[in-house]
């Protein structure tokens, strides 16, 4: 069992994207089909999506709100619904220097439905300047998975940062740690340097080898102490990546909790 067997087990659910409420292709549907350009999610504006009788509640009630909606479908079946809105405040409008720098900070980090939809499919995605957006999801998944910890005050979280530097150069990156470190969760981080200092309140892992240099991965697991009040914070989360080429990652994010137990499993024994 490696870090790429996790991602090889990974299927190819077939997923589109579709722009509804929209009188004619907008700006949003532009940006929205650029952000997924290359992936094997699909951005359709002319794709079916049932009538609201046909839809689930949550998803129904999206649409009635009469805005542009971005409705993801799994195999013609809608499966998730977001505003259009929510998707450019979250994605479309934004880069990852909100990040590094703080500006965007642990619990504010808004996950819309279409994109936490996407869980359990394969992406390859590039960073800058290969690409403007689409190393910008795997950040937002990153601090999303951080988000959920930090809310559950419990559990374990691993991160892998490829280069440990990252704690301590990057300001937004240290801001997400020090909260977490007033937290109860268990918190290791892994990379292929060693940093002179790390002030932070961790368990730190460093390696030569090849999952150390090309990993990137966030890999939350709860337990039964976590705080209940947020439904969320008692969901186990992973995202699990390799950088293939360089500024080009594979990989994939899970809630599942099979799935994310066992890769869980596997970087506490091997890494």
């Amino acid at each position: 069992m490696t870090l790429r067997s996790f991602i090889e087990d990974i299927g190819s659910p077939d997923r589109t994207i579709a722009v509804v409420n929209e009188d004619a292709a907008g700006p949003l549907e532009a940006m929205l089909t650029d952000a997924f350009d290359g992936q094997s999610i699909s951005v359709d504006p002319d794709a079916t999506v049932p009538s609201e009788r046909q839809l689930a509640p949550e998803i129904a009630t999206t649409l009635e709100t009469g805005a542009d909606t971005a409705v993801l479908l799994e195999d013609g079946t809608p499966v998730a619904a977001s505003p259009m809105d929510e998707l450019y405040d979250a994605l479309l409008a934004i880069n990852s220097d909100l990040f590094v720098t703080g500006a965007r900070g642990v619990g504010e980090i808004e996950f819309p439905d279409v994109l936490s939809g996407l869980a359990e499919t394969r992406l390859r995605l590039r960073g800058y300047p290969l690409a403007h957006k689409e190393k910008l999801l795997l950040i937002i998944v990153s601090r999303y998975i951080e988000q959920r910890a930090w809310a559950g005050g419990a559990g374990t979280l691993r991160s892998a940062f490829q280069h440990l530097s990252r704690l301590d150069d990057e300001i937004g990156t240290h801001d997400v740690y020090a909260s977490l470190e007033a937290t109860d969760v268990d918190i290791h981080v892994y990379g292929a340097d060693s940093p002179a200092t790390i002030d932070l309140d961790v368990t730190v892992h460093t390696g030569t080898a090849a999952e150390y240099r090309d990993g990137w991965f966030v890999v939350y697991n709860p337990d039964e102490h976590v705080d209940r009040s947020d439904a969320s914070a008692l969901e186990p989360a992973a995202l699990v990546c390799l950088e293939v080429e360089p500024r080009v990652w594979d990989g994939f994010w899970t809630y599942d909790p099979d799935r994310v137990a066992a890769i869980d499993d596997y970087i506490a024994r091997e890494l």
